[in-house]
């Protein structure tokens, strides 16, 4: 591995143990410190008083539609773009505030304030994600409180909080059926005493899926197991110095027959769900695996130190066709012989099916102390963090030559793979920050931060499959101080202000050669008005883009690169993002409880790249101008409920040049999209509740992606029936 400043581990081991950060989460009693359900942000009512933007999706916001992807959760959040790809949020895309979704490449994103995309320095692109039906609650953290995550901090950090131990002897099961053979069990159990908490988690999916593939038998749906422990061990409260230690093992495999390959526009409006037949044998085969050990010592009230060590394991084969954009691209232009081979009706030779195998590792010690103090008649509460960190993608990927013959596949070869298939890209990361909270009185509340990344990336290709000879291909360092200040000011006991300025940072991949990271400056200001059943948001956000990039994949080419990265030159990004909460009921004994969201999004490229292909006036991808979610309920004293979600998503370019005067677009944009959900649950007892569900309650399908290749369409209505007991 890489080294930074020849610092030896034991060094460092010795370092962090002196240096750490900060928690969030409640720190007035020892015994409230959680260390294996660790926050960002804390409470919905922590959320509305921070300094930055921030939303809480907590349990009980899950449980009204049991959503199993993410995409669903995330698009009630302002600020937050998601795009659909599979229809089922295996592979989520997620931006922030502008900053691209690709893969979810540039948000930090955790589990438990671990970082855990498989390899976040490098390879950014998130081909792993969390098991969304046993998330327990979701945090999104945007503005200047972001700084303390990192390394993303141009747009936020999501945060995954996983199931907690329970206080007692306790246990839940759920079980679901739906259309398109989709099932679903999610159970744990778990029992604490006064020195040791424990819990056992799983969760089952699986489903023939929505598409149908020509002249084939095989599913497009998918079977994914996730298994969960955890173990805690504790002193005492109140004998000395708390100590606590958490250990948390999780394992989950997947295989999903799904395709990078879309349609037609042409084909795509006879029949959305359609799939190619020679995109038959295109199938991703993956399994997870973590471990995670953290130490608390909380020395009082007012001094904590927490310390974590984090190991990630991803490996994955996701075998699949190469090369479909160019039938697609051929096929819309009019060429009858490309529409052939995709009908199947016309024999093609050399069909690449290639075996894009990796192995992701990423493991790391992070620390965090937080100090809370009076000085100079202001409370303080002060995070010092530090993270070590390292990570790594090895690619092998030989790829299969196939023969399309009267319309089945036929196995031809198998080619070796080139050194560009056959290689390793490494990253070794150091990172500190402190972050003060400063009560200054009653009404104002400041917030400062500084952090210090330090980053070492190489990428070393093989010329033979032996590996028996390499050669260094890439090579970027790169280290950055960064700086954060917010504020809130509570005007009375209904009005708030809050504002606040940060750098954002995202570096380049590994695969890059002497490019420069992703640098902006960052502004929001907003207002906030709270009574008792009202609650409203709106903040006012602009970015300033030094240098733009972009991570260069086979989803996300950078015009005919794959891999690497590429600066896209200055850029400006400005916005709204606008939430309101209200229940209509008051103070009766139902609840009619009502939200509602709209982000507005501007965004412009303000100098050309180097290259030339990307132009002043150009907007960024994938980045719609506008949506809006909304969502009301109706909660009944019995116990039963009903709720409505709505959301839309405006189009978006997929292209720089779509917005170009003069240029066809037609095939460079996805379209606009308004999906209705509907749920509803009713209590048989006080332990049995029995729901149904509908997604897509018009079966309203559009083109909400052409990448990589070709038009795909958002799932259709799906129904569903389940029961939830917990004992």
């Amino acid at each position: 591995m890489l080294t930074i400043r020849n610092m030896s581990l034991g060094l460092m081991l010795a370092v962090t143990s002196s240096v750490a950060v900060a928690t969030a989460i409640e720190k007035n009693k020892a015994s409230q410190i959680s260390l294996e359900q660790v926050v960002i942000i804390g409470s919905k009512d922590e959320a509305r008083t921070m300094s930055g933007s921030a939303f809480v999706i907590d349990e009980a916001e899950l449980e009204k539609f049991q959503y199993t992807d993410i995409h669903r959760i995330l698009r009630q959040v302002p600020g937050v773009y998601v795009q659909q790809e599979e229809g089922y949020g295996l592979r989520p895309n997620i931006g922030i505030r502008g900053a691209g979704g690709s893969r979810s490449e540039k948000i930090t994103l955790m589990e438990d304030g671990v970082l855990i995309a498989p390899a976040p320095y490098s390879g950014p692109s998130a081909y792993y994600f969390p098991t969304t039906g046993r998330v327990n609650a979701v945090e999104v953290l945007k503005g200047p409180e972001a700084l303390k995550q990192g390394p993303y901090t141009v747009g936020g950090a999501v945060n995954l909080i996983s199931t907690p131990i329970p206080a007692q002897a306790q246990g839940d099961v759920l079980v679901e059926i739906g259309e398109d053979g989709e099932n679903r069990m999610h159970a744990w159990y778990g029992d604490s005493s006064d020195n040791m908490g424990w819990l056992v988690e799983t969760h089952q999916h699986d489903a023939d899926g929505f598409k149908n593939i020509d002249r084939s038998n095989r599913d497009a749906g998918l079977d994914k197991k996730d298994y969960l422990a955890k173990l805690r061990l504790n002193t005492t409260e109140g004998d000395g110095i708390y100590n606590q230690v958490d250990i948390k093992l999780q394992y989950s495999t997947e295989v999903s027959d799904q395709s990078y390959l879309g349609l037609t526009d042409a084909d795509f409006d006879k029949d959305p769900n359609r799939r190619y037949g020679i995109s038959e044998l295109d199938q991703m085969d993956n399994e997870h695996a973590s471990v995670t050990i953290g130490h608390l010592m909380a020395f009082n009230d007012d001094l904590s130190l927490k310390t974590t060590a984090y190991y990630n394991d991803f490996e994955r084969d996701w075998y699949k066709l190469g090369g479909g954009d160019d039938y697609i691209d051929a096929a819309n232009a009019g060429d009858a012989t490309a529409q052939g081979i995709l009908d199947g009706t016309i024999d093609e030779s050399g069909l690449k099916v290639k075996h894009n195998a990796r192995q992701y590792k990423s493991y790391g010690l992070q620390a965090e102390l937080n100090w809370q103090v009076s000085l100079i008649g202001m409370n303080h509460d002060l995070d010092f963090g530090l993270r070590w960190h390292e990570d790594e993608v090895d690619r092998f990927q030989p790829t299969d030559i196939f023969d399309q013959i009267n319309g089945s596949l036929v196995y031809q070869s198998t080619d070796d793979p080139s050194s560009k298939n056959n290689r390793v890209e490494e990253a070794e990361a150091l990172s500190v920050y402190i972050m003060d909270h400063i009560a200054v009185n009653e009404q104002l509340d400041i917030t400062a931060g500084i952090r210090y990344e330090d980053i070492d990336t190489q990428q070393k290709r093989y010329n033979d499959i032996d590996r028996s000879s390499s050669y260094i291909n890439a090579e970027n360092s790169t280290s950055e101080t960064l700086l954060a200040l917010g504020a809130t000011y509570q005007l009375n006991d209904q009005w708030g202000l809050l504002a606040g300025v940060h750098q954002g940072f995202a570096p380049a991949s590994a695969g890059a050669e002497n490019v420069d990271p992703e640098e902006s400056t960052n502004y929001e200001a907003g207002v906030r008005f709270a009574e008792e059943n009202l609650f409203v948001e709106a903040i006012y956000f602009f970015s300033d883009y030094e240098n733009s990039v972009q991570y260069c994949t086979v989803a996300n080419p950078c015009g005919t690169q794959d891999f690497g990265s590429i600066s896209q030159g200055k850029a400006e990004i400005e916005g709204l993002e606008f939430l309101l909460n209200y229940d209509f009921a008051g103070r009766a004994a139902y609840s009619i409880p009502f939200t509602f969201t709209y982000t507005y999004t501007d965004t412009e490229i303000t100098s050309s790249s180097d290259e030339g292909d990307i132009l002043k006036g150009d907007s960024l991808l994938d980045i719609p101008e506008n949506q809006w979610a909304a969502s009301i309920g109706y909660v009944a004293a019995s116990g039963w409920d009903t709720y409505l979600n709505a959301s839309y998503t405006d189009e978006t370019c997929i292209n720089y040049s779509c917005d170009r005067a003069g240029v066809d677009d037609r095939f460079l944009t996805t379209n606009d999209l308004l999906v209705f959900d509907l749920s509803a649950s009713y209590p048989l007892n006080p332990k049995t509740r029995v729901y149904a569900k509908v997604d897509n309650l018009l079966d309203d399908q559009e083109i909400i992606s052409r990448k990589p290749y070709g038009a795909r369409a958002n799932k259709p209505r799906t129904v569903y029936f389940g029961l939830q007991v917990s004992f």
